[in-house]
């Protein structure tokens, strides 16, 4: 499964990867994340940087632990997860545009076991689900951007 996005935030590519790459701020800015745990690394986003996020999900509470595999300072990073037989990836490119940024966003869910190609069936389900709670994670970081600019 994949889910792209992209996001126009009126803020200079600095201040916006700044903002999504704290997180120290990320629970209060992202209203979804119930908690954050730093368990390596810095809490401004670098590669190895992992944490254990608990965030709110489809109506109830999901933890994960997940961890920076390649990051380029203003310009992308991506993050890395595995749970359940599932290996997910979250992309994101920051771009100057139009006296702002442009975000490009891409997230995967790949099934790493058989009974998680099974249930990656059942997952398109909430194909939409995600979409939309990814959305508004965006959107919300867009509005911290955009307000401290």
């Amino acid at each position: 499964m994949k889910i792209t996005d992209s996001v126009h935030i009126d803020a200079p590519v600095e201040r916006v990867f700044e903002v999504f790459c704290d997180l120290d701020s990320t629970p209060t800015n992202v209203s979804g994340i119930i908690s954050l745990e730093l368990l390596e690394g810095p809490a401004q986003l670098k590669i190895g940087t992992k944490w254990r996020e608990t965030r709110t999900f489809a109506g109830k509470e999901a933890t994960e632990v997940m961890w920076v595999t390649d990051y380029e300072q203003d310009v992308s990073y991506t993050v890395d997860a595995e749970s359940h037989g599932t290996h997910y990836q979250s992309v994101y490119l920051f771009m100057p545009s139009h006296g702002g940024t442009r975000l490009d966003y891409r997230f995967t869910m790949t099934p790493l076991t058989f009974g998680a190609r099974l249930m990656s069936i059942v997952g398109l389900l909430f194909l939409g689900v995600t979409k939309k709670a990814l959305t508004k994670d965006h959107h919300e970081l867009k509005v911290a951007c955009e307000s401290q600019a």
